[in-house]
């Protein structure tokens, strides 16, 4: 898959998320949605605490679970959505890219990024019910980091 150019504010953003996801600690994500200008939609309504939230998420209880995840997807290429009548900031960058595929029309190539991030048995349940049942990043074209969250 070909990666859209990120603007220089997605990409900036991007690197921020990533070297505070490599960093081990969560709480190295406070500085990025600060960057950011505002907290990503956690999936979590109502929490006062996003750190604190996407720690009870996590599979370990620290976060580390979750900071894995969202390394591996910010390494595979986004989608990139029109939204809004903003000619210059009308995209959102979406990861991954799979978020957006018709899951029953993925190549060979996208059927192993599809493993590298999930299971076989995740993979199969996203085949069976044809949609997108993951983590997924979305970034909006101003640099705004608008979600971070598991899709069920």
């Amino acid at each position: 898959m070909q990666a859209p150019k990120l603007p220089e504010h997605v990409a900036d953003l991007r690197d921020a998320i990533l070297t505070a996801a490599r960093s081990g600690n969560i709480d190295e994500l406070k500085a990025v949605f600060e960057m950011s200008g505002r907290t990503p939609d956690i999936g979590a309504p109502g929490a006062t605490d996003p750190i604190a939230a996407l720690k009870t998420q996590s599979a370990d209880g620290k976060g580390q679970e979750i900071l894995a995840n969202l390394i591996e997807l910010l390494n595979m290429p986004p989608a990139a959505k029109p939204f809004g009548s903003d000619i210059e900031n009308n995209l959102l960058y979406i990861w991954p890219y799979l978020a957006e595929r018709p899951l029953d029309k993925l190549t060979p190539a996208e059927e192993v990024d599809l493993y590298r991030l999930v299971s076989p048995a995740k993979a199969a349940e996203m085949h069976d019910k044809k949609r997108w049942m993951w983590w997924c990043v979305v970034i909006a074209a101003d640099g705004n980091w608008l979600m971070f969250k598991r899709i069920e």
